[in-house]
């Protein structure tokens, strides 16, 4: 099979897609699938924004503005469904491995055009089954691939290029929009340029613009709908709200531990065996600062999940892809390809169905189906299991960043903001498993006179 994917021919791309197709349906079809907190709470996001409510302004939640309006998009599509996010990330993550595969090719990284990238790239994806799914990140990381092409072109182009300087401004802001802990690229792109793609100031000028526009039509958009000031108050807490630690680290070494020592090797392989063009050169360094900004964006990522490893993949395939072209031993060779394309997605299929090392919360349990609200409710917790048999029905989606913006002082206009929020929204029954509620209804006694406590931790509105 290595020697299939190694040869330069695009029809090597079939060979990719079904490699997919097999993986989706044992991962999707022979497994008891569950789904996670952060795809339940994308979800719930999707359909309370469908309802009319802004994102900051009505509701509390981390996601990025273009993350939720795509969340809107599948609502209204596909409602609660699971298998569309499923078979929507799968979509993303194929074009996301022909994009980085002929971008390898086009720019000539490697000596010789092969479709290894490919398959490497798309083994990676399987390392853990959340990666495989839509998410916040993963659709952050495709405009940063997008940006990353088009820092690329610096390297070979011998003129001035004022549209791909622009676009890969335009490219890094709209992950932002998408994803916002990936602003930690943006030094990354100014550092790349100016060091490595010798940006003049005016190409610097113009790629920060590029950035910055699609922030500001966010901006823009939040200020015609009377929320900028809201927006403004939430984004700084989504950077200082508490950690969502859904899995241990050390269960991420044992994942990664395998295609980390692969991309070392590469590393050190590239770097003495081989004789690189300087393009080449200055391609190798952007990747490895890229692969080290992609990690403290996984260090500041507040759901500490393998899902947000998705950026570090393009590095990590690269540097695999080293690793194969420059080995000569081929039982090494072919060893090494079947623990990466066969027995690490087994692996993480396994992992998957038995729930090792993963946190009770990740994982949605319906263990009390007969405890449903029809009416609605609002979860001021980690445990977001109610919401299987309902809906959101108020403001606070997000627990910690909900309670670092509740615990935050406030003055006059603020405290009657949040008044508003809550009291606009009126949610039938509150589940206030850490006491959050309760604080709230000592500061505002109106909201008092409209909750009573049916049991400890659950409050329900007084028709």
């Amino acid at each position: 099979m290595y020697q299939f994917f190694k040869v330069n021919d695009p029809f090597r791309l079939i060979g990719v897609s079904l490699f997919l197709l097999l993986w989706s349906v044992l991962y999707l079809v022979f497994s008891d699938f569950q789904l996670t907190a952060p795809q339940l709470s994308w979800m719930l996001l999707g359909e309370r924004l469908g309802d009319g409510y802004f994102l900051y302004q009505d509701i509390i939640d981390d996601n990025g503005p273009l993350s939720a309006g795509f969340f809107v998009l599948l609502d209204f599509l596909f409602g609660k469904s699971i298998l569309a996010y499923e078979l929507l990330g799968r979509l993303l993550i194929l074009f996301q491995v022909v994009y980085w595969n002929n971008t390898l090719i086009r720019y000539r990284v490697f000596d010789e055009n092969t479709y290894l990238p490919a398959i490497v790239l798309l083994s990676l994806f399987h390392l853990s089954f959340d990666m495989l799914s839509l998410t916040p990140a993963l659709l952050g990381s495709t405009f940063l691939l997008l940006a990353l092409n088009q820092l690329f072109s610096q390297t070979v182009l011998q003129k001035d290029s004022s549209e791909s300087t622009l676009l890969i401004g335009i490219y890094g802001g709209l992950a932002c929009g998408f994803h916002p802990i990936y602003v930690v690229f943006l030094p990354f792109m100014i550092f790349s340029g100016i060091a490595i793609s010798s940006f003049s100031f005016r190409q610097l000028m113009l790629s920060l613009a590029g950035y910055l526009l699609p922030l500001l039509l966010i901006s823009v958009f939040y200020y015609w709908n009377d929320g900028l000031d809201e927006a403004i108050q939430i984004w700084p807490l989504i950077f200082l709200s508490e950690k969502y630690l859904y899995q241990s680290y050390f269960f991420w070494l044992i994942l990664g531990a395998f295609p980390l020592l692969l991309a070392l090797t590469g590393f050190l392989l590239n770097s003495i065996k081989r004789v690189a063009t300087i393009n080449q050169q200055k391609q190798r360094q952007i990747l490895i600062i890229w692969l080290l900004f992609a990690g403290i964006a996984i260090f500041f990522a507040k759901r500490q999940a393998t899902y947000q490893w998705v950026s570090l993949l393009p590095t990590l395939s690269y540097l695999i892809t080293s690793f194969f072209l420059q080995i000569k031993k081929k039982v090494l060779i072919k060893l090494s390809f079947f623990l990466l394309t066969i027995l690490m997605p087994l692996t993480s299929w396994w992992l998957m169905n038995t729930k090792q090392e993963i946190n009770e919360n990740y994982l949605v349990q319906n263990e009390n189906p007969s405890e449903s609200y029809p009416e609605g409710l609002m979860i001021l917790g980690d445990d977001l299991s109610g919401y299987l048999n309902s809906q959101l029905k108020g403001p606070f989606l997000n627990f910690h960043l909900s309670k670092l913006y509740l615990e935050q002082g406030r003055n006059l206009a603020q405290r009657a903001q949040l008044f508003t929020m809550i009291h606009s929204q009126r949610p039938p029954v509150i589940l206030d498993t850490e006491g959050v509620f309760e604080k709230i209804l000592k500061d505002y006694p109106e909201l008092q006179r409209e909750y009573s406590q049916a049991e400890k931790g659950v409050y329900r509105l007084i028709k």
